[in-house]
């Protein structure tokens, strides 16, 4: 089992800066990637970035792309989203997520780990 644990959520202006953090334990033997996805109210889950084992290949969501980053720490097990000039619109529950793969997944339901998920809040 893998177990996730986000932090770094928060409130926010909009223009501002925030940095989400996940980091992964417990069966971290094997190539996994790892994204962030959000969940607003009344919405589905997205996926917002999505980065391979070895950092060669990224997803970005047309939404958030020049705006949001996701690096991979050196140590493989843990990954950030680091989002700047925020909106309103990116108001939600941000969830780190994980699975055992080398390829680029993007759907939530491909994903079987999650962290408890972070509140992004931005106000306008």
């Amino acid at each position: 089992q893998m177990q996730l644990v986000e932090s770094g959520g928060g409130l926010v202006q909009a223009g501002g800066s925030l940095r989400l953090s996940c980091v992964a334990s417990g069966r971290t033997d094997s190539s996994y990637a790892m994204g962030w996805f959000r969940q607003a109210p009344g919405k589905e889950r997205e996926a917002v970035a999505i980065v391979t084992y070895n950092a060669d290949r990224t997803y970005y969501a047309d939404s958030v792309k020049g705006r949001f980053t996701i690096p991979r720490g050196n140590s493989k097990n843990t990954v950030y989203l680091q989002m700047n000039s925020l909106k309103a619109d990116d108001t939600a529950i941000y969830y780190c997520a994980a699975v055992r793969a080398v390829r680029l997944l993007v759907q939530s339901y491909e994903y079987d780990y999650w962290g408890q998920g972070t509140q992004v809040t931005v106000s306008s």
